[in-house]
């Protein structure tokens, strides 16, 4: 594959082999390499810049969870050789919380999800949008996301998390592909969040199974509109945006699709986040989604429910 070493297949086989041998193998020094030197990597705490930055937040990450071990579950991914390539790399983690940013140590055994968009180009990655669930890392060791976001605010975090107008343009500017699958799950998420709740019963297999954010893992047509019911609730006047789609059909895979988006508007509703306290919101969030003979039969839906109350805590809490 041009544009990356020949010791790499495809863009996939590039991107699993790296990151094990960064975490796993614990070979730090790679990101010097592999990131580059002016990367921008956005989560929804805010932005990080550099590969300094990278390497820094990795060892703090290992000094916590020690064990981790990152399973690769997909990269759904567009693009070419000229222009660069967009992977979305969604990751199954398992760890031991040993102390760290989420307090003191526990020895719990914890699972939980990251997906990665990644901007890669000439054996380096340039670009990011990083969303791991925190939440359930916190509901794992014992703490609810509202009261992990109260005792980082208390700990003297009071740094607002990423929103529209602190957010930085990078190098990646595409808005992904535009094939078919990708193009249908867009249809299914914007009927959603245009309150047309019906088209999970239209679209969704009735045995679907969706994982979600707060390590949430739901069954059937009532799942998913429970879910996607109360978190547009709790924002109903929020923008609802795409922000990046893109489809794939591959070999001895089901079709599926990978779809960056955002909510951003106030918390004026009940439903997700409790009582209405009118903080302005902002949700980064990325879906996963696998189709089948009867519909959506596979969804994967992460965004950091932290860095939602620690919003609404900075502007409703002194």
């Amino acid at each position: 594959m041009r544009g990356f070493d020949d010791k790499y297949i495809d863009l996939p086989d590039y991107i699993l082999k790296c990151t094990a041998q960064i975490w796993e193998g614990r070979n730090i020094s790679a990101l010097d390499w592999h990131y580059a030197d002016n990367l921008l990597v956005r989560t929804p705490a805010g932005i990080s810049h550099g590969n300094a930055a990278g390497k820094a937040n990795t060892m703090a990450t290992l000094s916590e969870f020690p064990d981790r071990q990152l399973l690769g579950e997909d990269v759904i991914w567009c693009g070419d050789e000229d222009a660069g390539f967009l992977s979305s790399h969604r990751i199954l983690s398992t760890a031991t919380h040993r102390g760290g940013v989420f307090g003191p140590a526990t020895g719990r055994q914890l699972t939980f999800r990251t997906i990665a968009d990644t901007f890669c180009r000439e054996n380096c990655v340039w670009d990011e949008w990083l969303i791991r669930d925190n939440a359930a890392i916190a509901l794992q060791i014992g703490q609810s996301p509202e009261n992990c976001a109260r005792n980082s605010i208390a700990a003297g975090d009071r740094k607002a998390p990423l929103t529209p107008t602190s957010d930085i343009i990078g190098p990646y500017k595409s808005d992904g592909n535009h094939d078919n699958w990708g193009v249908k799950h867009a249809a299914v998420m914007q009927n959603i969040m245009n309150t047309n709740f019906e088209t999970i019963t239209k679209e969704y297999d009735r045995a679907c199974h969706l994982s979600l954010p707060a390590g949430q893992e739901v069954h059937g047509w009532s799942g998913a509109e429970n879910f996607w019911l109360g978190l547009r609730s709790a924002l109903p006047s929020a923008e609802f945006k795409i922000d990046h789609q893109m489809g794939q059909d591959d070999p001895l895979l089901s079709p599926r699709s990978a779809i960056r988006w955002s909510l951003n508007g106030s918390h004026d509703g009940w439903g997700r986040y409790g009582a209405p306290t009118g903080a302005n919101i902002h949700i980064m969030g990325v879906s996963h989604v696998e189709f089948g003979p009867r519909g959506l039969r596979r969804e994967i839906t992460l965004f950091d429910d932290i860095a939602v109350w620690k919003q609404i805590l900075l502007q409703t809490e002194p």
